[in-house]
């Protein structure tokens, strides 16, 4: 039986990526489980990994729902997070990113 979930990016400057994720997620890494990867804990079971793995970095995707998306919009303006604001999207609102790789990450929620 499956019992949590990680969120997994793929990057080139682990350092870049933390800075970047820092002000994303709102708050430095909770762990460094091993050289290169840095993981947040996001929740009871879930979470969000961030790998330096050069040769695939770019290629990653995760989504994300967020309790207040306005909210969150504003806040990632703040930290310096270009992004175009809340827009409709699968029947929900979203909110789209992109690390400095190129990743993906969407932002979900009312």
């Amino acid at each position: 039986m499956i019992r949590g979930v990680l969120a997994h990016c793929t990057v080139t400057d682990l350092e870049r990526a933390e800075d970047w994720y820092t002000r994303l997620l709102g708050r430095g890494p909770d762990a460094r489980p091993m050289p290169g990867l840095l993981e947040w804990r996001l929740g009871e079971g879930f979470g969000m990994q961030v790998w330096s793995e050069p040769d695939r970095a770019g290629d990653s995707c995760a989504v994300l729902e967020i309790v207040d998306l306005d909210a969150t919009a504003a806040r990632l303006t703040a930290a310096g997070l270009e992004h175009d604001g809340p827009q409709p999207g699968g029947g929900a609102r979203i909110l789209q990113l992109t690390d400095p790789d190129g990743n993906r990450i969407v932002l979900t929620g009312d």
